[in-house]
């Protein structure tokens, strides 16, 4: 195979840039990152339409200008609109059992093999310019505003119709059939839709569940017919190139999809249970989740503390908390700060959830014996400045941490305690001395994700005597201060919550808690002595937010606990 073309190299050859702008735009591409064509793009080098041209010479497919096509109904017939939508492709021509389609991105030609599956034809891609492509989408498809229904009715019933003559013996072929491809990509455009964070797919002894998980709650869509659970599972595993024979062990893949116009990453894992396998895709949508510190929910002085971490010269930053509350986020927002020319940063992840440009990015893989204390033992030899720790799991990672954090370097990681405090013993318990804690860790963020009242519908009222018991208030401490509940409209689909924000509790490593950690001070006693010294409770936190009108009495209570 002839090795793949440079798309500098390629602009070039096509006139659309010279040597010198190929040569301005990689030198700012070494200092930002970023990929070439976007950057000459930005730099008013090159137009979209030139970019789409060289990526279409770069992947050896022909450029199609979109203006100078009208496909016909009986064309636009061969790809349903949520299959259009979901993988952003126009058919635009058919030429006997060939059908033409153009996509926005070459690098996406797996979504030909679907389409193929689907229409029974040899299926041919053209590039086209980006927006462009969903302009046209949008015109000739006008009906897949439907999707935006809940449930879309029309389309599950096509799908329950088509799947009734379904022959389920051969898993592959079923998995290949068109009322499998057509509900999956149902399932998955739905769930970006909603901006859910994971789906799953559950089979019972007579049905089969299809669940979203959306700002932490887990809602239950209109339920597939329950033969399709077997095919519609054995597609997900199809697409993440897991074996669909062996259904007796656990697995684990990663499915990359350009979805409603952008990519987006699935994390896939099966489970063997009594009915089958049960699947759970996790959705790493990066167009969703922010990763600017800005935008995560501290206030001000917690902003000013993080950000001040951030450039310390050395030491260990833990961040703790439950799964699911936010830690990674956190933590690459706070890479997403100090990634700059003159720092050099180095992950190692289990798994890598985002790429983040500039900094280099390892995976762990403990099958193959690459586990985080190896890895990170690897990374002090690639002279880093700050290193990020996905989990510290065991002493041999911890002391590796330890390690880094007393040759100079800065190191984030993460631990699963329930408050800040917390870690210290955890820390203890694994096997690190508490002289070793007291001479690299800086400080401990423990947080928690509480969903935030709609602003659409929200409501104010004066909380009663049970309210402000549960949360161990009184009127007097509440000083008359409204509270706020969402009503419930149809922007947060009648739950009242839209998105969600997080709480911190922010412990800073001081002088004396230090000789409290040497002395071996009770848990207890170590966090009255952070909270003396100016430490927020998470509880507190909520207390805030439920004050500011961002949360209701109700989450804070289910995410935090009293002297926490």
């Amino acid at each position: 195979m002839a090795p793949r073309k440079l798309l500098g190299q390629v602009l070039k050859s096509l006139g659309l840039v010279t040597e010198a702008h190929i040569q301005e735009a990689l030198a700012v591409q070494a200092r930002e990152g970023g990929l070439l064509g976007e950057i000459l793009v930005r730099q008013g080098t090159l137009d979209s339409r030139g970019l789409a041209r060289g990526l279409a010479a770069q992947a050896g497919l022909d450029y199609l200008d979109l203006g100078e096509v009208s496909p016909s109904q009986e064309v636009l017939s061969q790809v349903d609109p949520s299959t259009a939508r979901v993988f952003q492709v126009l058919p635009v021509e058919k030429k006997g059992e060939t059908l033409v389609v153009a996509l926005a991105d070459p690098a996406n030609q797996s979504v030909l093999d679907d389409l193929a599956f689907t229409t029974g034809l040899h299926v041919q891609g053209v590039v086209a310019e980006p927006q462009a492509l969903k302009d046209a989408i949008r015109r000739e498809y006008p009906e897949e505003r439907v999707l935006e229904e809940k449930p879309a009715k029309g389309l599950m019933e096509e799908i329950k119709k088509g799947a009734l003559d379904l022959d389920t013996s051969d898993p592959l072929a079923a998995a290949q059939s068109g009322p499998v491809v057509k509900l999956l990509n149902y399932i998955l455009l739905q769930a970006i839709q909603d901006k859910a964070s994971d789906i799953h797919l559950e089979p019972f002894e007579k049905d089969f569940k299809v669940r979203y998980r959306v700002d932490g709650v887990l809602y239950e869509m209109e339920a597939p017919p329950p033969h399709l659970a077997v095919p519609l599972i054995s597609r997900v595993k199809v697409l993440a190139n897991l074996d669909i024979a062996e259904t007796r062990f656990p697995q684990d893949g990663r499915i990359q999809v350009s979805l409603a116009g952008r990519s987006v990453d699935l994390r896939v894992s099966t489970l063997p249970t009594m009915f089958g396998e049960s699947c759970v895709l996790r959705v790493l949508d990066r167009s969703v989740v922010s990763l600017d510190l800005d935008n995560l929910g501290l206030r001000p002085r917690e902003l000013q503390m993080i950000e001040g971490l951030i450039e310390l010269p050395h030491g260990i930053i833990l961040v703790t908390g439950p799964t699911g509350s936010g830690k990674t986020t956190t933590l690459y927002a706070a890479l997403n700060k100090a990634n700059r020319e003159g720092v050099k940063i180095i992950t190692t992840e289990d798994p890598v959830e985002y790429d983040l440009d500039g900094i280099i990015q390892v995976p762990v893989n403990e099958e193959i014996g690459v586990t985080y204390a190896k890895v990170l033992r690897t990374i002090l030899r690639q002279d880093p400045d700050k290193i990020l720790v996905g989990e510290i799991r065991d002493l041999e990672t911890a002391q590796t941490a330890v390690e880094a954090a007393l040759t100079g370097h800065v190191v984030f990681s993460t631990l699963h305690t329930n408050d800040a405090p917390s870690a210290v013993t955890r820390l203890i318990d694994i096997g690190v001395e508490p002289y070793l804690i007291t001479a690299t860790l800086q400080a401990v963020i423990a947080q928690r994700l509480v969903r935030k009242i709609c602003r659409e519908c929200r409501q104010e009222y004066t909380p009663g005597p049970e309210v402000l018991a549960e949360l161990e208030l009184t009127p007097d401490a509440v000083g008359g201060r409204p509270f706020y509940f969402g009503k419930g409209c149809a922007k947060c689909h009648h739950t009242g919550y839209r998105g969600r924000t997080a709480l911190f509790e922010i412990m800073l490593l001081t002088e004396s808690l230090r000789q409290l950690i040497l002395d071996q001070a009770p848990l207890g006693r170590l966090r009255d002595a952070a909270r003396a010294q100016g430490m927020r409770t998470l509880r507190e936190s909520g207390l805030q937010a439920i004050y500011d009108g961002v949360t209701t009495v109700e989450e804070v209570v289910r995410e935090t606990f009293l002297g926490s």
